[in-house]
């Protein structure tokens, strides 16, 4: 096991990441912005370096700044939650270099399956369905005949995007030149990498996935499906599992198949397999996620498995301690995350600083958060104050659970606007309690559907 492992992040997940390491006797060390000098997981772990201003690019997206943190330290291992330098191929070959020890898949592992064309390309050679589209990028003409062929709608996506960004509907032919050429410009901008690709769209269809463990022994296993459906711009909302009404032995299926597909390409650690999955009960391979999800929690409560302990354990040699049949879902949870972010202003975010920030408790009630009541509200980064996280015997007494716990939850200040109450009008939509909605429920209830 590591002696002292340095957590590249910062908000809740930093927090979470340093829970788990005191758990395990694992000494921490916090790398913080300037913005986020006295955030709870500087507090919290056993020594913190400031690592850069406010601006991520020149704070938790320094490499050399982290790096240099970590032998100063004397860490053995970083951890990088997600976002950030999470899937950076090239920050886990510099840690590498400098003989630390980075908890996630190799570098050339993460490159292959962190580029959406060649995980795609992978997927297929492993035997996953794929939606019609395009293996290799293709130029403007090429791309335009073959959206005309697979037939309208298409997406077109960022062969390097990631987190809901750098994607683009296109509804008829005319429409396809003016959005490849967007996608093109913004992928470039967010990515530094122009290549796009494209797929059939599924206007009904349900978004889940596979959350997986693999060691480096060739050993792998699935922890269960995750609905993660509610969405706003490709980005998810709510999240839980197990995922209701899917065909008998669907889940199973796509767990064997996402298992199969990682080990084909050499994964170790926590990692996603994104799948949609359309009315008639077919799945289709999306995208892998090379890092441990925002809404790992859902799967945690169902399993009882600490999916960061897991990591940890992977990434320091140890063999998976767990096989395909320990692995067994109780009940149902279900995942809300509470975001500074207004939805009446297309979910634009909404920094100030928090007059009050009472989570809410109770049995089975989970709340990962850094926020508390006067701390103000970063605009620099991601919007996410807290993930609540509620389990119940099933899935009605879930949703009545989530409910509760949210009217429960009391958050104000000025110009704070935040997620919960549009939250809570999702879960009381008839969709929602029927399990019968789709990825286009939220565009439903905004009045774009």
């Amino acid at each position: 096991m590591f002696e002292k492992i340095l957590i590249a992040n910062r908000g809740e997940i930093a927090l979470r990441v340093a829970r788990t390491c005191r758990e395990l006797g694992v000494r921490t060390v916090a790398v913080h912005s300037v913005a986020d000098a006295e955030s709870a997981v500087v507090r919290f772990a056993d020594e913190a370096v400031q690592i850069g201003p406010s601006a991520a690019k020149r704070s938790y997206l320094n490499a050399a700044a982290i790096l240099a943190a970590a032998e100063l330290t004397g860490a053995d291992a970083i951890h990088p939650g997600y976002g950030f330098l999470s899937e950076s191929p090239d920050f886990a070959d510099a840690c590498r270099a400098a003989g630390v020890t980075l908890i996630g898949p190799p570098a050339d592992v993460m490159a292959q399956l962190g580029d959406k064309q060649s995980a795609r390309t992978l997927m297929a050679k492993a035997g996953l369905p794929l939606l019609p589209g395009s293996l290799d990028p293709l130029e403007l003409d090429e791309a335009h005949a073959l959206a005309d062929s697979i037939g309208y709608p298409v997406i077109v996506k960022a062969a390097a995007g990631g987190g809901g960004r750098g994607m683009q509907v296109v509804h008829e032919s005319a429409a396809f030149p003016r959005a490849y050429q967007e996608t093109r410009a913004t992928a470039r901008m967010l990515f530094g990498d122009s290549r796009v690709y494209l797929e059939k769209y599924l206007a009904a269809a349900r978004h889940v996935e596979i959350q997986v463990l693999c060691d480096a022994y060739g050993n792998g296993v699935h922890l269960g499906e995750r609905d993660c459906s509610v969405q706003r711009r490709h980005q998810k909302l709510i999240e839980e599992s197990p995922a209701p009404l899917l065909p008998d032995g669907l889940a199973e299926q796509m767990g064997a198949s996402a298992v199969h597909g990682v080990l084909e390409a050499g994964y170790t650690g926590a990692g996603t397999v994104e799948f949609l999955v359309d009315r008639d009960g077919n799945y289709y391979f999306m995208e892998v996620n090379c890092r441990i999800q925002v809404e790992h929690p859902v799967t945690e409560m169902v399993t009882g498995i600490d999916l960061i302990a897991e990591q940890i354990r992977v990434a320091a040699g140890q063999p998976l301690g767990i096989d395909q049949e320990d692995i067994v879902l109780r009940g149902a949870a279900i995942e809300c995350r509470i975001n500074a972010e207004d939805p009446a202003a297309d979910f634009a975010p909404a920094p100030g600083i928090l007059a009050e920030f009472t989570p809410p408790g109770g049995p089975f009630v989970r709340v990962d958060t850094h926020a508390h009541a006067g701390y103000s509200i970063p605009p620099h980064y991601d919007s996410l104050l807290a993930k609540l996280v509620v389990w119940a015997p099933d899935r009605d007494r879930a949703l009545a659970r989530m409910r509760r716990a949210l009217a429960e939850f009391r958050i104000s200040g000025a110009r704070v606007a935040t997620t919960r109450d549009f939250l809570y009008e999702v879960l009381d939509h008839p969709a929602m309690r029927a399990a019968t909605h789709t990825t286009g429920l939220v565009d439903e209830l905004l009045g774009r559907g």
